[in-house]
C-alpha cells in the first residue's frame, strides 16, 4: 500500500500540491452531490418553507363565545362576547352590577370561557360560590373553605383545587377535577351530586 502511494504521488512538490487540491475538490463535489441526492430522495432533508407573513395570519380574537351572566346584574341572561373578553365585559353587557352587588364576589379581570356561567354575588353573601336556590358548590368560583364542605376534601386538597383552577383557568366540566392531583374517580363520585359549574 505504501509502495503504491509513493509511486502514485509525484515527487515534485508543485505536482503533489496540484494533486492534493484536485483530490480535495473532488471529495467536496462528491459530498455536495451526495447531500443533494439524499435530500431529493428521502424527502426528510432540510426544506426551506416560506414563512407566512404575520399580516396573513388570522387576527387574534376572531369569533365569539357565549356566557350566562346571573345574580346581581341588571339584565341577567346569555350573552355573546368576543373570545378575548373578560368577566367585566360580560357583566357590562348584562347592564352592569346592581346596587346590592358585591364586586369582590368574582374576578372581573378574568378571561371568560365559552359556556360558562358568571354568578355575581350580593353584598354580605358569597353568592358566587353556590348556585342560587341550591346548596351546590360552583367549582369555578368556590373558595378553599367552600371546597372543604365537600366529602373527602380536606384543607390541603381544597387548596390544591383552587391553585389548579387559578393556574389552568375555569373547569370546562365537573370531570375536569380529575386533572387535579389527588382527586380520583372515587373522590369525584362522592361529591358529584354536590357540585356544579
Amino acid at each position: 500500500m505504501v509502495e503504491w502511494f509513493v509511486k502514485a504521488v509525484p515527487e515534485k512538490p508543485a505536482s503533489r500540491r496540484n494533486l492534493i487540491i484536485a483530490a480535495s475538490a473532488g471529495v467536496a463535489v462528491v459530498a455536495l452531490i451526495g447531500s443533494f441526492w439524499s435530500n431529493a430522495t428521502s424527502g426528510s432533508g432540510d426544506v426551506v418553507v416560506a414563512a407566512t407573513a404575520p399580516a396573513e395570519l388570522a387576527p387574534a380574537g376572531l369569533g365569539t363565545l357565549f356566557v350566562h351572566v346571573v345574580g346581581a346584574v341588571t339584565n341577567p341572561g346569555v350573552y355573546e362576547v368576543p373570545v378575548d373578553s373578560r368577566v367585566m365585559d360580560a357583566v357590562s353587557l348584562a347592564g352592569g352590577l346592581t346596587d346590592n352587588a358585591d364586586p369582590m364576589s368574582l374576578n372581573l379581570a378574568r378571561m371568560v370561557q365559552d359556556g360558562e356561567q358568571i354568578i355575581v354575588g350580593t353584598a354580605g353573601r358569597s353568592g358566587n360560590t353556590r348556585v342560587p336556590d341550591s346548596n351546590l358548590v360552583n367549582i369555578n368560583t368556590a373558595t378553599q373553605s367552600d371546597f372543604e364542605t365537600l366529602p373527602r376534601i380536606g384543607p390541603a386538597l381544597a387548596d390544591r383545587i383552587v391553585a389548579f383552577r387559578d393556574e389552568q383557568g375555569p373547569f370546562a366540566s365537573v370531570e375536569g377535577l380529575l386533572d387535579v392531583p389527588g382527586i380520583g374517580e372515587l373522590t369525584l363520585a362522592g361529591m358529584r351530586d354536590k357540585i356544579t359549574l
